[in-house]
């Protein structure tokens, strides 16, 4: 009988995205909340994991191969500040290099890369009451797309 191990792509993947930034964080000197899902309340800079979609191109029971992209959101501050706008393209470009130097931070047999980055200019929480300043709940963000890949 063979026993096949399976992957556990979707945590090990979220636990590499929280543990990468994390430690970027702590390495750049940047106070920065994170959290492994949407938080309950904002303090930028927060960074959390937003959305996880996969595709699964398994062949058979031996030969699997797993794409997931863990979508993590960087709340940098109000929007269209200077300090906001600054601190993306800084955190962007530095935490780029620092995924690209600890690719296997999801498991010894997967790979990790960053495959997007997207700023959002005017991004609102979707799941927090509406408030009647909008201005107080809009930020300028960042998501940036991190791409997991676990083959067996």
């Amino acid at each position: 009988m063979v026993t096949i191990t399976r992957s556990r792509l979707r945590r090990d993947a979220r636990a590499a995205a929280v543990t990468m930034l994390k430690a970027y964080a702590l390495a750049a000197g940047v106070k920065l909340q994170v959290y492994p899902g949407r938080p309950a309340s904002l303090f930028p800079p927060t960074a959390f994991v937003d959305r996880m979609p996969e595709t699964d191109d398994s062949f058979t029971v031996r030969l699997t191969q797993r794409t997931l992209s863990v979508e993590v959101l960087l709340v940098h501050g109000l929007f269209d500040s200077l300090e906001a706008v600054t601190q993306a393209d800084d955190f962007a470009d530095e935490f780029l290099d620092w995924v690209t130097d600890n690719y296997h931070a999801a498991g010894a047999n997967t790979l990790i890369r960053v495959s997007g980055i997207e700023d959002i200019p005017a991004w609102e929480p979707d799941w927090r009451p509406a408030n009647r300043d909008a201005a107080s709940q809009t930020y300028y963000a960042t998501r940036i797309t991190l791409e997991g890949f676990a083959g067996g």
